[in-house]
C-alpha cells in the first residue's frame, strides 16, 4: 500500500509528529551523512541543556534512529508509518487492513472478476455498524445500572451488592472504550483505502447495462467529487 508522501502523525499525548525527514529537516534521498549531520544540528538546539524541549529532543532522536535504519527506513518511504512515530489508531487501522488482506489473498477467484476493494469497505462498513450498534447497548446498560445504584438508599456496612454494581459499571466502561477504540480504527482503515480504485473486467454481455452512474469513479477524479461510501454515522443509523 504505497502512499504518496508521509502525513502528519499525533503522537500519544496528542500533539502532532510529522514524519522524520521534516524533522531533521533532510530531503527524503538524503545520504547517511547528510542525515547524520543534521541530527547534529537539530539535537543541539532542542536538548534540555541548551534550553530546548524535551518532548522535541526525544522526536528528533526517534527520527535519526529510524532514518539510520535501512529497514525501517524502506518501511517508512514505502508506507509511510513506523511503529516508534505512528499514531495508535494508525497502527490499528493497518492491523484491520492487514486482516482484510489475509482474506483476499484466500479468495480464489479471478483477479479481475470481481472488486476486492468493495469487498473490504462494505465488511469495514458491517463492522462499524456492529461496533456502533453495540456501544449503544452497553451505554444502556451502563445507565439502568448507575441508575439501580442511585436507588439504594439503605444499605450494610459492607456493600457487596453497591461494590458488584460499581464493577459492572467499570466493566462496561471498559467494554466502551474498547468498542470505540474499533470504531476508530475501522474508520482509519477507510480512510487509508479511500483512494484506491481497482479495474474490474467487464464481460461484452454486461457492457450494455453499465451506465455511466454505475460506472467506477475515475482515478483521476478530486477527492471530495467522489461519492463518500464510509458507513453513516451512528445518529443517521439511529
Amino acid at each position: 500500500m504505497p502512499f504518496t508522501g508521509a502525513p502528519a502523525m499525533s503522537d500519544n499525548s496528542g500533539g502532532m509528529v510529522t514524519n522524520p525527514y521534516e524533522i531533521l529537516g533532510v530531503r527524503r534521498d538524503a545520504s547517511d551523512e547528510q542525515i547524520k549531520a543534521a541530527y547534529r544540528r537539530r539535537a543541539k538546539s532542542t536538548h534540555p541543556d541548551s534550553g530546548g524541549d524535551t518532548t522535541a529532543f526525544g522526536r528528533v532522536q526517534k527520527a535519526y534512529e529510524l532514518l539510520l535504519d535501512p529497514v525501517r527506513r524502506k518501511v517508512f518511504d514505502d508506507t509511510g508509518y513506523d511503529v516508534e512515530l505512528a499514531d495508535p489508531v494508525d497502527l490499528q487501522a493497518l492491523i484491520v487492513i492487514e486482516k482484510l488482506v489475509n482474506e483476499l489473498t484466500l479468495d480464489e477467484r479471478e483477479p479481475g472478476s470481481f472488486d476486492p476493494l468493495a469487498r473490504m469497505r462494505s465488511d469495514l462498513s458491517e463492522e462499524m455498524r456492529k461496533a456502533r450498534f453495540s456501544k449503544r447497548e452497553l451505554e444502556r446498560h451502563s445507565s439502568r445500572i448507575e441508575h439501580h445504584l442511585e436507588r439504594l438508599e439503605k444499605r450494610p456496612a459492607t456493600d457487596i451488592l453497591g461494590s458488584m454494581l460499581r464493577a459492572r459499571v467499570k466493566a462496561i466502561a471498559t467494554a466502551i472504550s474498547e468498542t470505540e477504540a474499533k470504531i476508530k480504527a475501522n474508520e482509519r482503515a477507510c480512510e487509508m483505502l479511500y483512494d484506491y480504485s481497482y479495474e474490474v473486467d467487464v464481460q461484452e454481455s454486461d457492457a450494455a447495462l453499465l451506465t455511466e452512474a454505475d460506472a467506477p469513479p475515475s482515478i483521476s477524479a478530486k477527492r471530495e467529487e467522489r461519492p463518500l461510501w464510509v458507513v453513516p454515522s451512528a445518529a443517521q443509523e439511529g
